[in-house]
C-alpha cells in the first residue's frame, strides 16, 4: 500500500528527532515516528521534553509498538485508575502507578545502553535551567521530564529535584546539537489552532466508569474537570484552567525556540487537537501525527524541488557546456 511518503527523497537520511511537550497531544509523536520510518528516514538520535521524552525514550528502547497498542486501548476509566493521588504532597499525582505500568510494558533500561543517543529534558527549578539527562535509568529520566508542576510531584535524579521539561524547553532543539546527523526534525505539539478543531473534543465521562471502590476519587476528578464531570466550552474546572495555561505558555516559548534555532523540517500539531489530559484519544492522535508528518515531508520535498529548478533556470550555461539539470 502506498503510504504517501516521498520515500525516494528521504530514504537513508539520518535524522536527529526533537519531540516536544504537550500532554496527550504528545501521543501524536507515535504517528510522527511511524511516518518517518515509512519514508525511509533513519532516526539516529532523540531529544524529548515531557511526553516527547516518554515516547522518544520508549522508541529508543525498541518498544514503541507495544506502547502504541497498550495506549490505544485505554479508556477514560483506565486513565483514571492509573492516577495515584498524592494528597498533602507538592503535586496532585505521585506518578508511581503510571511509571510502574510503563516499566512493566517496556522493561528497565539504562539510557547509555539504548539503541540510539537519547536525551530527556527536564527543568531544575533551583538553578532555573534545563537539565539534560543522558545516562542512568530510563524511567527516572522520563518521570522527571513529565513532572508537570502541581499535577505530578517533582522527581529527584541524583542531587537534583526536577520537574517538567516543557517549562523551559517545550521543543528541546538545543539538546540535539550534541548529535551528528544529516537532518534535524522537530515536532511542535503546541502549534497554532486549526481553522476548525482537528478533533471533535470528547467530553470526559462521569466517574461511574470506575469501580465502586474508586467512586470518591472519581467524584474528586469530576470536580476538577467541571461541576458535572464535563468540560464546558467557556468555564471548566481546575484541569481545564491548567490546560489552557500550559498551552499558552508552551506555545509562546515554542515559537521563540523555533525562531531562534529552526530545524530542517518542522511538524506542527495544533494545540486545539485535544486537552492535555485526554489520553484515551490515542488512536486519533497517532493518526493525526502520521498525517501531519507525511504532509510536512511532501511539502519540504516540493519546496526544495522548486528551489533547485529556479536555480537551474537562472544559471547561464557557457557555449561549450550543456545546461545543468536540477
Amino acid at each position: 500500500m502506498d503510504s504517501g511518503a516521498p520515500r525516494d527523497a528521504w530514504h537513508g537520511r539520518r535524522a536527529a528527532l526533537v519531540l516536544g511537550a504537550g500532554g496527550a497531544r504528545g501521543l501524536a509523536h507515535i504517528g510522527v515516528i511511524q511516518a518517518l520510518l515509512e519514508s525511509g528516514i533513519e532516526i539516529a538520535a532523540i531529544a524529548g521534553s515531557s511526553m516527547g521524552a516518554l515516547v522518544g525514550g520508549i522508541h529508543a528502547a525498541g518498544r514503541l509498538n507495544e506502547y502504541r497498542d497498550w495506549v490505544g486501548e485505554l479508556q477514560r476509566g483506565d486513565v483514571l485508575r492509573l492516577l495515584d493521588f498524592a494528597f498533602g504532597h507538592p503535586g496532585l499525582i505521585k506518578g508511581d502507578r503510571i511509571i510502574g505500568a510503563l516499566r512493566e510494558l517496556v522493561g528497565d533500561h539504562l539510557i547509555e545502553d539504548l539503541a540510539m543517543p537519547f536525551v530527556a529534558v527536564a527543568t531544575d527549578l533551583r538553578i532555573q535551567r534545563e537539565a539534560w539527562i543522558t545516562q542512568g535509568p530510563l524511567f527516572d529520566a522520563i518521570r522527571a521530564s513529565i513532572a508537570i508542576p502541581m499535577v505530578f510531584t517533582p522527581h529527584r535524579v541524583g542531587e537534583r529535584e526536577l520537574v517538567d521539561g516543557g517549562l523551559l524547553a517545550p521543543v528541546p532543539i538545543a539538546a540535539t546539537r550534541l548529535f551528528s546527523t544529516d537532518l534535524l526534525i522537530a515536532v511542535d505539539v503546541n502549534g497554532q489552532p486549526a481553522h476548525r478543531h482537528v478533533l471533535a473534543r470528547a467530553r470526559p465521562a462521569h466517574a461511574n466508569e470506575l469501580s465502586a471502590s474508586g467512586t470518591r476519587i472519581g467524584d474528586f476528578v469530576d470536580r476538577l474537570l467541571g461541576r458535572d464531570g464535563s468540560v464546558p466550552e467557556q468555564r471548566g474546572g481546575l484541569m481545564e484552567l491548567m490546560s489552557q495555561s500550559l498551552d499558552a505558555v508552551q506555545s509562546r516559548i515554542s515559537q521563540m525556540q523555533l525562531a531562534l534555532d529552526p530545524p530542517d523540517l518542522l511538524v506542527r500539531i495544533p494545540h486545539d487537537a485535544c486537552y492535555f489530559y485526554e489520553f484515551w484519544r490515542a488512536t486519533e492522535l497517532i493518526e493525526l501525527g502520521r498525517q501531519r508528518t507525511l504532509a510536512a515531508l511532501q511539502g519540504w520535498t516540493r519546496d526544495h524541488a522548486d528551489f533547485e529548478s529556479d536555480v537551474a533556470a537562472n544559471e547561464t550555461p557557457s557555449t561549450d557546456e550543456a545546461p545543468r539539470r536540477p
